[in-house]
């Protein structure tokens, strides 16, 4: 298998097995789920695919990477075609290596590491360095078993793959204070090599488990594992990061006990993250990838997809898409529909497939955040608290930059969802600790709720910076039904399978308060939209009364659809 082949998160052959518990996998396994006959497949009867999402990769590969000789270039081309695949960054052909004398390779690291730790054996190996046991010689870890993973600046030859090094190092001290979240120690240099010390994780990774159960797990031990993915990629997003590989490769366990905690690492493909920022640079790992990734608009709902794939394997054993190529993954993920219809998933709960099915929803916009899929049923558990969403400080922006009427169509769609629906809303609303007073929040409650929960990684993110954008509350109060109304995503809710009888309600609702007399001109100034438009909207207003139709309603809770400008491009 390979895994992926970056400066800060490089792959290890199954033969090395996990690279920090040092276990190989038992003979004969491989080192993926393998795919079973419910599976879609799709084979080619051509050696190679038609042209598709992947086309570029290879050029691409070798812009981040640099030229490779023609002889490492035919090994390359001759790995077996079915194995997974990883993204490189989706460039420009043509790029070309720099020049490596030019490229300065010095990272401001600590360069004593000889007299800090004592190297151990190697437990894995990849194309950038490789992994190893260490023991610390002094300080407060003085005689502890760590890992380091050795990172060859030889094959540092693009900037790009310095600046990946760099960053990644940058992610690991920001984050801290996550019990789900790999312990960061150090970082060190020398002439050879950059050094990064973490904590050690003898359980092995998440894949082996899953392979050594067969294959899938049982709902109740899955919802274990998944409440811990969700609990740190949460944690991960409100401090701006988003980690843009996970699988279960990169899932260790601290200990090789039944019960033991999960931990998140590499996060060599991660980066920091505004909250309206999108990315554009295609990384990760096939099987795994999110199709907005390949169309190269991003966000956090991404790592979200990820987590369906996984979520999908623990309980069904095989992967929701497949085939043969990576051109073959990509066309799978961009068009087919997973399978839920083939054993085992007649055994598997309507509140597991539903889960499953709202975070594989193409649209990412329809897509449960990390702290909504704790919310939800299959998952839900009074005890366990739930995190701050940077959604509800999203929603809550877009909302005061609404008009009174596009706030009437709101409030009417928040009045109509039910209990289930609410439990969410509510527990965000409690987290910024209204006043004990009257019950309300202003601005204050939203910073404090951000400071309260911040890591240097959020500065870094500069996600306290929406903050600027709830302004307006600094001069009045908000209560829990406009709070509702404020929080309340249509386009989440139409992904639910009661979205028809919602959406009815709310336009009672919406008729008996909201709905007025409006033209075709108020329309399209309501929602931006030039002259040239406004076809677009005349079937929205009822003829007999002015006012909009059902079919308006919803359409203008939507508004209009609109590739955000806001996209930062990795060079």
């Amino acid at each position: 298998m390979l895994r992926q082949e970056r400066a800060g998160g490089w792959g290890w052959s199954s033969v090395a097995g996990s690279p920090w518990a040092g276990s190989p996998l038992p003979e004969g396994i491989a080192p993926s789920p393998a795919p079973s006959a419910t599976t879609p497949r799709r084979f080619f009867r051509r050696p190679f695919p038609p042209p598709s999402p992947a086309k570029h990769i290879k050029a691409s590969l070798a812009r981040r990477l640099g030229q490779r000789s023609p002889a490492s270039a035919q090994a390359q081309a001759a790995k077996p075609p079915a194995a997974e695949v990883p993204i490189p960054e989706h460039g420009v052909a043509g790029g070309g290596a720099e020049v490596e004398r030019e490229l300065d390779k010095s990272f401001g690291y600590d360069r004593h590491f000889a007299a800090k730790y004592e190297l151990g054996k190697e437990v894995g190996r990849g194309h950038f360095g490789h992994t190893c046991l260490a023991r610390a010689r002094k300080g407060d870890m003085r005689g502890h078993i760590l890992a380091v993973k050795v990172i060859s600046k030889a094959k540092m030859t693009t900037a790009i793959s310095i600046e990946d090094v760099r960053r990644e190092v940058k992610i690991l001290k920001a984050l801290s204070g996550h019990s789900n979240l790999v312990k960061f120690y150090d970082a060190c240099e020398d002439a050879l090599n950059v050094y990064i010390i973490m904590e050690l994780c003898e359980g092995g990774e998440l894949l082996d488990r899953i392979l050594s159960r067969g294959g899938r797990y049982t709902e109740e031990d899955a919802k274990v594992i998944v409440e811990q993915i969700l609990n740190v990629v949460a944690f991960c997003h409100l401090q701006g990061v988003v980690h843009r590989d996970l699988k279960p490769e990169n899932f260790l366990f601290s200990t090789k006990d039944e019960h033991s905690p999960m931990k998140i690492i590499d996060f060599g493909l991660s980066d920091f993250i505004r909250p309206d920022e999108r990315l554009n640079d295609i990384v990760g790992s096939a099987y795994y990838v999110a199709p907005e990734v390949l169309h190269r608009s991003y966000s956090t709902e991404a790592d979200m997809w990820s987590i369906g794939v996984i979520t999908y394997i623990l309980l069904c054993g095989s992967r929701p898409f497949w085939a043969r190529t990576e051109s073959g993954i990509f066309r799978s993920v961009l068009r087919a529909d997973p399978n839920f219809d083939d054993a085992p998933w007649s055994s598997i709960s309507p509140e597991a497939k539903d889960f499953v099915k709202r975070l594989l929803n193409k649209d990412y916009r329809k897509r449960m955040t990390a702290a909504q899929a704790l919310s939800h049923p299959w998952l839900r558990d009074e005890c366990r608290p739930i995190p701050l969403d940077m959604l509800v400080f999203k929603l809550i922006k877009a909302y005061l930059r609404s008009t009174p009427f596009k706030r009437a169509a709101l409030k009417a769609l928040s009045r109509a969802i039910t209990e289930d629906e609410l439990i969410y809303i509510r527990t965000q609303y409690n987290l910024l600790e209204p006043s004990s007073t009257d019950g309300r929040i202003c601005i204050e409650n939203f910073r404090m709720a951000l400071l309260q929960n911040s890591t240097d990684a959020m500065k870094e993110s500069r996600a306290l910076d929406i903050l600027n954008a709830l302004e307006p509350l600094a001069y009045r109060r908000m209560d829990f039904e406009e709070f509702r109304a404020a929080t309340i995503s249509p386009y989440q809710l139409e992904a639910l399978s009661r979205w028809e009888e919602i959406a009815g309600t709310a336009f009672e609702y919406f008729e008996q308060e909201g709905n007025r007399p409006i033209t075709i001109e108020e329309l399209a100034q309501e929602m931006n939209l030039s002259s040239a438009a406004y076809s677009i909207v005349r079937d929205w207003i009822r003829p007999s009364d002015g006012k909009l139709s059902f079919l308006g309603y919803t359409k203008f809770l939507h508004g209009l659809t609109m590739r955000s400008s806001n996209t930062r491009r990795h060079h």
